[in-house]
């Protein structure tokens, strides 16, 4: 493949899905234009998937698709990750104006019986109403027919553990736990590539014509671990938020600048406030860019004091710990 000089990061366009769920937040909170008079509860932001494709948005690679990136570019963008035939991550915004169905997702194993993706994901809160909460796990350990019997009597609600949120907490969530975000969250999603979801309830909510959503009942059952009990919040050790085989995701605060990775590893950054500037491109809240593997100009500069963002990465084989993997 041709080279390509890479002098910036790259940003891509925003994908907004409408949602049930969702509400306007993108654009009050983050000044994202939206489109009119609908609920917008996803806007995917880094996604390489057959029915949703990353755009780049400026620069000499404008147009290009994402997965045309992956394919075409691997080592000047992206380094020495894994092989894979797409994008390992997919990065987006949830605005749960409502709360979501409760559900989950299949690890590696139960995929590959049920004809589905495994996913394994964190959020973190980017911004909470006073009462928000996250709906993760068990209260407690049960068996696969104790639940059942709890949907089938329309109690299961009250077997599900709830933790209060606010702005900076992070939740890690590995396929098989059930969960569900709870109303007025807003809240940055880092997963696999997947979209594979089971919903097991979905608080008797119906449509707009009166009908209940799809569930996935049999489904979640293979899925569910029934003895994740009471999850914790992550708590960070330093910047470090979470570092597994599949991503590291880090909180930091800026006051002067800093080289976002070495040269050799790409890197994800979200604006979480004021702004930011690498190679001529800014970032304010709510925005994403890619920094290239190979791209020399890697230092980020925050445009405020106490700049913070998200760095989200593939750790390289030489920097994972047994300990990490996943």
């Amino acid at each position: 493949m041709s080279k390509i000089n890479l002098t910036t990061p790259l940003t891509f366009e925003p994908i907004f899905m409408e949602r049930m769920w969702g509400g306007r937040r993108f654009e009050t909170k983050f000044g994202k234009k939206l489109p009119p008079k609908i609920r917008i509860g996803e806007s995917w932001e880094i996604v390489d998937r057959p029915e949703a494709q990353s755009v780049v948005r400026d620069g000499p690679l404008r147009g290009k698709t994402l997965h045309e990136l992956w394919t075409q570019h691997r080592q000047e963008l992206f380094g020495g990750v894994a092989d894979s035939a797409r994008f390992p991550l997919l990065i987006k915004l949830l605005d749960a104006n409502q709360k979501l169905s409760l559900q989950v997702h299949p690890t590696e194993k139960v995929a590959a019986k049920l004809g589905g993706e495994p996913k394994t994901e964190s959020w973190y809160v980017a911004a909470a109403d006073p009462d928000a909460g996250l709906f993760v796990g068990l209260k407690e350990a049960m068996t696969r027919a104790q639940f059942e019997g709890a949907l089938r009597s329309g109690t299961i609600s009250e077997h599900v553990h709830t933790i209060r949120v606010k702005a900076g907490d992070a939740m890690f969530l590995p396929a098989g736990r059930l969960h569900a975000v709870g109303a007025g969250n807003l809240l940055v999603e880092i997963q696999q590539n997947s979209d594979t979801t089971y919903r097991v309830y979905d608080w008797d909510y119906v449509d707009e014509k009166g009908k209940p959503r799809q569930l996935h009942v049999d489904q979640a059952l293979e899925c569910i671990d029934f003895s994740d009990c009471k999850p914790q919040l992550l708590q960070p050790k330093g910047e470090l938020l979470l570092k597994r085989a599949l991503f590291e995701i880090q909180k930091w605060t800026l006051d002067s600048p800093r080289e976002v990775a070495p040269r050799g590893q790409f890197a994800i950054v979200c604006c979480l406030s004021n702004s930011i500037r690498c190679a001529e491109v800014d970032l304010v809240p709510g925005e994403f860019f890619l920094v290239p593997a190979q791209l020399r100009d890697r230092q980020l500069k925050p445009l405020g004091a106490q700049t913070s963002l998200l760095r989200v990465t593939i750790p390289l084989p030489a920097f994972l710990s047994c300990s990490g993997a996943l």
